[in-house]
């Protein structure tokens, strides 16, 4: 899927949790409706058939509790995207990334192999640590090799460790530093590993067992000076790559490291069409959810390409594919905080929809109960909806944006403040809980209040937006009766 990742190290973030969060675009022209979901282990299947790929797959009969956000809709099977286990261990899956002629001709896609689809609910429910899902993420990959090229994000509490798959059956992760945040448009983005620590001691690299080898055998490694470049190696730049995924990346280092380099003008250092931009940096200053949000529903704001824009000669508006675009099915932020008891040690924040006109709902994913309003999409736009109201809203902004914009701004702020204050106020309360069922009866009323200040506020801001626009409808008078 045409997708867009951030990822930020536990020293990289404003209250010291390890972020991962992802868009999940559909293909263009295309919408795919998406529902939050809790997997209990009942629910798990215990032998998984993919309905793309038509693969089999015996999985162990030890599942864990897990968060999905699976396609509403049947037909082309779960796609489950984004979640965090019982343990307390996070999965993004997948960012969809490309590999080189070379590479596919060393080591072919597998028709039969998995991917995007199956990834998640073969995965999560059965790791205890973001170390443990690279490697039997890994051991899968090898075992039934894949029919596409994948970025896969694990965390947990401590470590991100972001993985790319190279051709059929290989593969490469990385740990995040802990003081960096990395960014990730739909292309290789691994620009340097220690082959040694990966095929040793594991400490921050890790990889498939013979890869030393098939590098070699097959003449992948393009370094004038021996340190091999994995971007350079096993992906893609081309004149795709420079109006498809590299000036998302550009944009997001260009907001959180604005001083560090000189991105614009004659004398930038980079730009949108750079291939050599940096997988990750130490931000500025730390990283907030805000942040994310922000970064994950942008449009080139500030610059000459931003769609919206009213201002210049407009020659190169649109010219780049948007981070924040139309066809976005969800964007899920999964937040893992030290300080926090282990029962709402996670929090999801999940929104639906156009990034650009649409807000963050945090969830504590550690229960088997989902309010109705994100978990109740179906066929028909429907305002009960969370999903579909996201539609709408995007749709009639887009046309009206300048005059819609302040609307969404404050609908925007307004949620988030209501969404931070609920949270800290049931940390507190569920941290003096002792009894179980005491402290999951506090993280479903949680979750039912998150919902029901969101579909308030969401409510109120399609009213706005709906007036705003009608009153811009082409077959508008100004004269009345009245």
């Amino acid at each position: 899927m045409a997708c867009t990742t951030i990822l930020a190290g536990k020293n990289a973030t404003y209250d010291g949790s390890t972020m991962i969060a992802r868009n999940d675009d559909s293909g263009a022209g295309s919408y795919t409706p998406k529902k939050l979901e809790i997997v209990t282990p009942d629910k798990q299947p215990r032998h998984y058939c993919a309905v793309i790929s038509h693969a089999e797959i015996d999985l162990p009969d030890d599942p864990m509790r897990y968060s999905a956000v699976p396609n509403a809709l049947e037909g082309e099977g779960i796609w489950a995207g984004a979640g965090v286990n019982a343990a307390n261990v996070a999965m993004t899956a997948t960012e969809t990334i490309a590999s080189n002629a070379r590479v596919l001709g060393a080591d072919p896609l597998v028709k039969g192999g998995i991917g995007e689809e199956d990834f998640v609910t073969i995965v999560l429910p059965y790791i205890r640590t973001a170390r443990e899902g690279v490697l039997r993420t890994g051991a899968l990959l090898e075992q039934y090799g894949t029919y596409e090229m994948n970025g896969i994000a694990f965390s947990d509490v401590n470590e991100i460790w972001w993985m790319e798959t190279i051709g059929g059956h290989h593969w490469i992760a990385r740990r995040v530093p802990d003081d960096r945040y990395v960014v990730m448009p739909n292309e290789s983005g691994i620009d340097s590993i220690d082959l040694d620590d990966a095929l040793g001691e594991g400490k921050e690299n890790l990889c498939s067992a013979d890869l030393r080898s098939f590098i070699a055998d097959n003449h992948l490694d393009l370094s004038m000076n021996g340190n091999l470049n994995p971007r350079e190696a096993f992906g893609t730049q081309d004149d795709a790559d420079h109006v498809y995924n590299t000036p998302r990346a550009w944009y997001m280092l260009r907001h959180f490291n604005p001083r560090s380099f000189c991105w614009d003008g004659p004398q930038a250092q980079y730009t949108p069409m750079s291939n050599d931009l940096p997988w990750s940096l130490v931000p500025e200053r730390k990283i907030t959810v805000e942040d994310v949000k922000y970064i994950l529903s942008s449009h080139y704001q500030g610059t000459p390409y931003d769609p919206y824009s009213s201002t210049g000669d407009g020659s190169m508006r649109g010219a780049y594919r948007s981070i924040g675009v139309n066809r976005t099915d969800f964007l899920a932020l999964l937040q893992l905080r030290p300080y926090a008891p282990a029962p709402v040690r996670a929090v999801e924040w999940l929104t639906f929809g156009s990034n650009v006109f649409n807000a963050f709902v945090p969830f504590y994913p550690n229960t088997d109960k989902v309010p109705d309003y994100l978990s109740n999409t179906g066929k028909n736009v429907d305002t009960a909806s969370y999903y579909w109201n996201n539609r709408l809203i995007a749709a009639l902004a887009d046309a009206q944006y300048a005059a819609c914009k302040i609307h969404i701004e404050r609908y925007q702020e307004k949620v988030s403040a209501c969404a931070h204050e609920i949270i800290g106020r049931y940390d507190k309360e569920i941290s003096s809980l002792t009894k179980e069922d005491e402290i999951v009866k506090a993280v479903e009323k949680a979750n039912e209040e998150s919902a029901s200040m969101l579909k308030e506020n969401t409510a109120d801001v399609l009213l706005k937006v709906l007036n705003e626009t009608s009153n811009k409808m082409r077959n508008a008078y100004a004269r009345s009766d009245a």
